[in-house]
């Protein structure tokens, strides 16, 4: 089985196998979980420093920010040139 990663800004990557929702960081009950997810320490920062522009929540319920909009990340995530295919390597023994 192929893993998909797609490019979140700045280098960064996650698997596109694994995201559950791309949103906005304006709205109270996103704050919340991001707040939840620092208090936690289930927060992955990968802004740079910047402005948060996308919130990514993850199937193992790490919250991820983005300095890119969300739209953006949804069009990377369709853009078949936008996406790393990594094939698992099976160890020999």
């Amino acid at each position: 089985m192929a893993i998909k990663l797609i490019n979140i800004g700045f280098g960064n990557i996650v698997s596109a196998n694994r995201l559950i929702a791309i949103v906005g960081p304006d709205s109270a009950p996103v704050k919340r979980i991001i707040q939840d997810a620092r208090e936690q320490g289930r927060l992955i920062d990968a802004t740079y420093g910047r402005r948060t522009r996308a919130v990514i929540v993850t199937d193992s319920n790490h919250v991820i920010l983005s300095a890119v909009q969300p739209e953006t990340v949804a069009h990377r995530l369709d853009a078949k040139d936008n996406i790393i295919v990594a094939e698992e390597v099976e160890e020999v023994d």
